[in-house]
């Protein structure tokens, strides 16, 4: 894994192929294993996104300790912990914390990252940042927000560097910059698997209005 000033994205790409699993399910642990490399790019881009960044941290122990309690075997992939908490109403009970409801917040977190980094690799260098960030992030994450926090997100916005400097910030060195531009398709390919049979599963198990 890279270090916290850089955002490895060959690491997300091979935790993101290994979470695959079958046709139609994904991996728990590997799935987190990526999403913490990814979850820098939050962090990376500035303050605008620190308060996602933290909620998805806690997410993330949250399900850290579903994966080592009593009921851990449930929480190996998605479909397995779906379907259990599906068939015993657990999401429905007083006082569990849903897997399913928790790992949806980290769903939708990520269409959010994989829209604007696509946007961001493929935009030529005088695009607005903030402009693109603003677009991606009214298409995916705003939805799910109250009005106070779309404000503050939209208006910190306006703070982010220009595209070059906001890329070199991410990736690091001219060289890692041009490795990482090479597999960022690749990368980006495996978050759209990714979250396009995650997507399916809420579906199908109708938890994408979970509260």
């Amino acid at each position: 894994m890279s270090n916290e000033n850089t955002l490895n994205i060959q690491y997300v790409h091979e935790s993101f192929q290994r979470s695959l699993k079958e046709d139609d399910d994904v991996i728990i642990d590997d799935y987190i294993e990526g999403y913490n490399e990814l979850v820098k790019f939050l962090n990376l881009i500035g303050s605008v996104f620190s308060f996602v960044s933290s909620d998805v941290r806690s997410k993330i122990k949250i399900m850290e300790k579903h994966r080592e309690g009593d009921d851990s075997l449930y929480f190996e992939s998605f479909k397995k912990m779906m379907k259990y908490e599906k068939e015993t109403s657990l999401h429905e009970k007083n006082g569990y914390v849903s897997g399913s409801r928790t790992m949806l917040r980290l769903h939708r977190g990520l269409d959010f990252i994989r829209l604007f980094l696509k946007r961001l690799s493929e935009a030529e260098e005088s695009m607005n940042t903030c402009t693109t960030c603003q677009n991606s992030y009214n298409e995916t994450l705003a939805a799910f927000h109250p009005w106070y926090i779309r404000k503050a997100a939209t208006l910190a916005m306006h703070a982010l560097p220009s595209r070059p400097d906001l890329l070199k910030k991410i990736f690091g060195t001219e060289e890692q910059l041009a490795e990482a531009l090479n597999i960022l398709p690749q990368t980006l390919q495996s978050c759209d698997e990714v979250y396009n049979r995650v997507e399916k599963l809420y579906t199908d198990f109708d938890f994408h209005g979970l509260p």
